[in-house]
């Protein structure tokens, strides 16, 4: 039996990342030029000189809240705010909306989504019948799910949300190979079938996305005959990582450029670092460029154990956004990014805020290299100018600051 979905997934890391870099200027041309959102984004950017990583910070990252104002903004000559490189057409198969409402398009392209290979490596096979359980009511999940098994070569049976009894009846009926949709409602099917004494034993396999799926989840599933994978992807951008058998860490879909930056800013962190997951896709559809998903993560070292060889992450570690509301301001991530932006001795910082109800406290912890010169003076200073409030500020060693991805922790009680 074929181990990998097609050769891409075992090339060279260097190959990899040489032809991504090299297809990368003219991915970010074709955006200028059919896409009126990245024509203005990129209006001052010379991007045939953005072939490489260090190069691409040199755009900024656009993040969901962003696109949202263009599309309302422009709703009622373009539901897509100029972001889409499509028009209406036979080149557009459907138009789907998400929460906000956030408006996509899918491309009528085979696996326009990239979800072949997530469903290849969840041992899904060419004659599998695949039961989708993902909505198929307005929102892409169902599709996301469908497109990619579909390039597997499964049949699929549209069993959408809900309806449980009906579900199960269908997959008596049908024995279906594997399953598709959230694992909260595969648990669901499990549960009730046992009760019932429905036989759904035929399956064997299922890939789950759309909320976290952890260990102790996957255990149950596999101590019930289902070998459960998850995938990390979203109506904006398809496929991003999926599991493999290996059950180490997502591995990163080839079609996307992953970067992790500290939250609130474009700035790369370190591998292993915790934080936000922002994603170039080389989609000419709906080219996304340096696009933040507001979700935590960070690189997993090393290579997949399966021969994949692509760049691994350590799946959803939570949400990037976390701004907080202190003495009734707001205070944002990006602030505390343009503290430490000012004092090159600064490596990397945590506002901690403290108290109780009406006695909120803040204190900025800071990893700095040397301290002198003044140096919580003048910090202390900077937060007053950036925030507008007061704040304590404590200088820690280098390394000693939690890798979480928290550019503010919120430690106050409400009792």
């Amino acid at each position: 039996m074929t181990e990998h979905f097609d050769a891409l997934e075992t090339r060279s890391p260097a190959e990899r990342e040489a032809a991504q870099m090299a297809a990368l200027p003219g991915q970010l041309a074709h955006a200028k030029q059919n896409s009126a959102a990245f024509a203005d984004i990129l209006r001052d950017i010379d991007v045939s000189g953005i072939n490489s990583r260090a190069a691409l910070t040199r755009i900024p990252v656009t993040r969901k809240s962003e696109l949202l104002e263009r599309q309302k903004a422009k709703r009622q000559h373009d539901a897509f705010g100029g972001f889409a490189a499509l028009v209406r057409g036979p080149a557009m198969s459907r138009i789907f909306a998400s929460p906000g409402p956030i408006y996509e398009p899918e491309g009528a392209t085979l696996d326009y989504w990239r979800t072949g290979r997530a469903l290849f490596a969840a041992g899904f096979r060419a004659g599998d019948l695949v039961h989708n359980s993902f909505s198929y009511h307005m929102t892409p999940g169902a599709y996301i799910m469908e497109s990619g098994a579909h390039a597997v070569g499964c049949t699929v049976f549209p069993g959408g949300v809900g309806q449980t009894e009906q579900q199960l009846e269908a997959m008596v009926d049908l024995r279906p190979d594997a399953y598709a949709g959230t694992p909260s409602f595969l648990r669901i099917l499990l549960e009730k079938a046992a009760e019932t004494g429905v036989d759904i034993r035929s399956l064997k396999k299922a890939s789950v996305s759309g909320e976290a799926c952890p260990p102790s989840l996957t255990a149950w599933f596999k101590e019930r005959g289902v070998d459960v994978y998850q995938s990390y992807a979203t109506a904006d951008l398809g496929m991003v990582a999926y599991e493999t058998a290996a059950r180490e860490g997502l591995v990163v879909d080839e079609g996307v450029i992953v970067e992790i930056v500290r939250p609130g800013t474009g700035t790369p962190v370190e591998d292993g670092e915790v934080g936000e997951l922002v994603i170039t896709t080389l989609n000419p559809a709906y080219p996304l460029i340096r696009f933040g998903t507001g979700d935590l993560s960070a690189i997993l070292p090393g290579q997949c154990p399966t021969g994949r060889t692509g760049p691994r992450i350590k799946g959803w570690m939570g949400r990037a956004d976390q701004t907080t509301k202190i003495k009734g301001m707001f205070v944002h991530p990006s602030q505390v990014a343009e503290i430490v932006r000012r004092f090159p001795e600064v490596k990397k910082a945590r506002l901690v805020v403290s108290g109780e109800m009406a006695n909120d406290q803040m204190c900025l912890q800071v990893e700095a290299t040397e301290v002198g010169d003044g140096l919580r003076e003048k910090v202390a200073d900077a937060i007053r100018e950036v925030t507008k409030l007061r704040g304590d500020v404590q200088v820690v060693r280098p390394g000693s600051l939690p890798n979480d991805g928290k550019v503010i922790e919120d430690a106050r009680s409400y009792q």
